[in-house]
C-alpha cells in the first residue's frame, strides 16, 4: 500500500491536520521516510539536513510533485545559534512547530582509547545537545497552547550498550534519559514526549556492513530480517497522533525481537 492509499485508509485528509512538523536528519533513512509520511498526511514538514544536497533536493522534488508541503533546510544541528535561526525562519513561514522529531544522528565504531575529544563532542552534540536546545526553542509555544509532541530517535544500543560504540551508546542513552525527564516536566501542560529506539534498520548506517555482517544481524533478530525506515516512520506518526494521546515518557523499540 502506498502513502496515498494509507492516507485515505486512515481518513486523515488535508483539512484535518495541517500541523507544522520539524524533522532533523530528514534527507535519508528514517528521517526521509518520516518526511514522506507526515507530508502525505497533510502536515507542513520542515526538514533539516547537513550536507546531502542531492538527496534533500530529490526528496523535496518528490514532495512537490505530489502537492505535499515541505521545505528542506541545510544546517548543522551541532550549531545551536544556527538552529535558533532555522526555527525562527521556519516559524515565520509555516507557523509555530507542533511536532518536533529529532532524528539526526551519526555513528562511530572505535575502542574507547581511540576516541578523540572532538569526536566525543561531535557525537554528543549531534544526538543530545541539539535535542536539548531544539526542545527548549519549541516548548514555549507548546506550553502556551497546552499541546505538542516531541519525539526523539534513540537506539537499542542506548538501552543495552554496544562494544566499541561507547560514545554512541552513551549519547543514545542520554536521549532516553532526557525524554523520560522532560515528559514529567511538561506533561501537566498537555505536551507529550516519547522516544523510539530502533533495532537494526536497513539504512545508510549499514552501508559499511558486509553481506555476512547483515546476515548475522538478521539471524540474531527473532523475526529474521532487518527493519525498514518506513516501519519506524509509522511508529513516529502514531506517537504524534491523537491515537497515542495517553502515551508519554515512553521508550518504544521496534527491533524485531532483538531485545525483549
Amino acid at each position: 500500500m502506498d502513502l496515498k492509499s494509507k492516507k485515505a485508509s486512515r481518513g486523515i485528509g488535508e483539512a484535518m491536520t495541517k500541523r507544522h512538523v520539524l524533522i532533523t536528519g530528514g534527507s535519508r533513512g528514517i528521517g526521509a521516510s518520516a518526511v514522506r509520511l507526515f507530508a502525505a498526511e497533510g502536515d507542513f514538514v520542515s526538514f533539516i539536513y547537513k550536507e546531502n544536497h542531492m538527496a534533500a533536493k530529490a526528496l523535496l522534488h518528490s514532495m512537490e510533485e505530489k502537492g505535499y508541503k515541505a521545505e528542506a533546510v541545510c544546517a548543522d544541528v551541532t550549531d545551536v545559534s544556527t538552529l535558533r535561526e532555522v526555527v525562527s525562519r521556519q516559524r515565520s513561514k509555516a507557523g509555530e512547530i507542533d511536532v518536533l522529531i529529532h532524528n539526526a544522528g551519526i555513528s562511530s565504531q572505535k575502542m574507547i582509547s581511540d576516541v578523540s575529544e572532538d569526536e566525543f563532542k561531535k557525537l554528543m552534540d549531534t544526538h543530545m545537545t541539539s535535542l536539548f536546545f531544539l526542545s527548549q526553542m519549541v516548548l514555549p509555544n507548546m506550553i502556551r497552547e497546552k499541546k505538542g509532541n516531541i519525539l526523539a530517535v534513540s537506539s537499542i544500543w542506548g538501552m543495552t550498550g554496544a562494544s566499541c560504540e561507547v560514545v554512541y551508546s552513551s549519547a543514545k542513552a542520554a536521549v532516553i534519559g532526557f525524554v523520560k525527564a522532560l515528559a514529567k516536566e511538561v506533561g501537566p501542560s498537555g505536551i507529550r514526549v516519547n522516544c523510539v529506539a530502533p533495532g537494526v534498520i536497513d539504512t545508510d548506517m549499514l552501508m559499511d556492513f558486509s553481506a555476512e555482517d547483515k546476515k548475522v544481524l538478521m539471524e540474531e533478530t527473532p523475526l529474521q530480517r532487518l527493519g525498514t525506515p518506513e516501519e519506524v516512520a509509522e511508529l513516529l506518526f502514531f506517537l504524534a497522533s491523537e491515537k497515542a494521546s495517553f502515551i508519554t515518557g515512553q521508550v518504544i523499540s521496534p527491533n524485531g525481537g532483538f531485545l525483549i
